[in-house]
């Protein structure tokens, strides 16, 4: 603000304190920043000085590098303790946290600038630039070079949890050639252990495929919101969950479970590409690979035994060029509508701003409400967690389909501010068209 020296200022003698004009609009169409705006203002200029910290901690790294150095000190594990100490104590911190500080600020300066100078815009925020460092530190420049263009677009358009899904899906994509081997690797450090803890509890761990991991979450929650279902029952998800996963194992079978509870199988879903199922390698694979909901690609190998017809295993098979889905496996217990099936898999999560929680535990709302006139369509059909369910009826918010092709089953929210949050679902739906001629 410009403030310019008039006549009769109280306290300074023939002078006042006059405002120029143009500091404050005279639109009479101006609004002034609402308590929302202010959030987000105060929002950038924290991500604006973390960039400046993370400057500034790796110029006091390469400083006392330099210091250290010409001090004759040549035991560089030494002195980058020595670092550590000195900027946690500086910090009040734990020297883990310090020496995080400094590994962060070494990745941004060094070898990803882009994401810094975006941080420094406030384009991206501090956990954007954290999540790009974990995920793309781990690859080869080479497989980093080929998906650190598309991470920065994804960073500055997309919320944090769905930043990292899409990141960690399109480095999938880029490692897939390299994936057999890998997880043939990894398949042998499969184990159980046990952690103890406090109370009189311990942590039981397993670490197996992930295919098998999530079919067994999958079975338990199933069965533990079964035997929760009755009135009277006042045991929490997970606390059912946990109870459910000691009568397995120790029992084997579980009489004691409610009828409604026995036979409950995992149910796991699998996209691959039709051509994929053949016994011979086709042109068809190449750029395809196979996914398994909420674990990511897999081998094409285990895809074709999971897809070999056992019961609980619900295929979705798609077009090897286009994705597109030409038929759904109807082998699952208690099968619900295909619509529900195919809603479901096209969005994969709740369609609300930000939300993770997988599409087979939420609701399937309808879009424009039944009783408001809304059709039983997949354009009018969106998984929402309960939370966010409630939200879109009782919360003020609007909500809607987006239908034309460049936002197909998007959802647009409206919020009580009036701002606009487009959601799009996972994956694409396409629509087919007869050729002319």
């Amino acid at each position: 603000m410009k403030v310019i020296d008039g006549i009769g200022s109280p306290g300074i003698p023939g002078g006042a304190d006059a405002v120029e004009d143009d500091v404050f609009p005279c639109d009479p169409g101006w609004v002034p920043p609402d308590a929302l705006d202010l959030i987000c203002d105060a929002g950038a200029m924290v991500a604006v000085f973390t960039a400046e910290r993370y400057r500034r901690v790796a110029a006091y790294r390469r400083e006392a590098l330099a210091e250290a150095a010409g001090r004759g000190r040549g035991l560089i594990d030494v002195v980058e303790r020595a670092i550590r100490l000195e900027l946690a104590a500086a910090l009040r911190v734990t020297e883990h946290a310090a020496g995080l500080l400094i590994t962060q600020a070494q990745a941004l300066e060094i070898r990803y600038p882009a994401a810094l100078d975006a941080l420094g815009s406030a384009r991206v925020t501090e956990r954007h630039v954290q999540v790009l460092i974990e995920l793309l530190d781990p690859l080869t420049p080479g497989e980093c070079d080929a998906v650190f263009a598309q991470a920065m677009v994804l960073a500055e358009t997309e919320p944090v949890g769905t930043f990292r899904r899409r990141l960690r899906a399109l480095i999938d994509q880029t490692r897939v050639e390299t994936l057999p081997e890998r997880h043939e690797w990894a398949l042998r450090e499969r184990r159980v252990f046990v952690e103890p803890a406090d109370e009189g509890m311990a942590w039981l761990t397993a670490y197996l495929p992930a295919v098998e991991a999530h079919a067994i979450h999958g079975r338990i929650t199933a069965i533990a919101k079964t035997v929760t279902a009755p009135d009277g029952d006042e045991r929490t998800l997970d606390q059912a969950r946990a109870d459910v996963f000691g009568d397995l194992l120790i029992d084997g079978t579980c009489t004691d479970h409610p009828e409604a509870a026995r036979g409950i199988r995992a149910t796991v879903v699998v996209t691959v590409p039709a051509l994929a199922l053949l016994d011979t390698p086709t042109d068809a694979l190449n750029g395809g690979f196979a996914v398994v909901d909420g674990v990511g690609p897999i081998p094409i190998e285990r895809a074709r035994e999971l897809c070999g017809g056992a019961d609980g295993w619900m295929r979705v098979l798609t077009h090897p060029d286009t994705g597109a889905v030409v038929s759904v496996g109807r082998e699952r217990y208690r099968p619900p509508p295909a619509l529900q099936k195919l809603a479901r898999w096209r969005a994969a999560r709740c369609m609300a701003p930000g939300c993770g929680t997988p599409a087979d535990r939420c609701d399937l709302d309808h879009t424009l409400a039944w009783e408001h006139g809304g059709h039983t369509a997949l354009t009018n059909l969106a998984p929402l967690c309960r939370g966010h369910h409630t939200v879109k009826h009782h919360g003020g918010w609007r909500v809607h389909q987006l239908t034309d092709p460049a936002h197909s089953g998007a959802l647009e929210w409206v919020s009580p501010y009036g701002r606009r949050y487009t959601v799009a679902p996972e994956r694409t739906i396409p629509v087919f068209t007869t050729a002319a001629g």
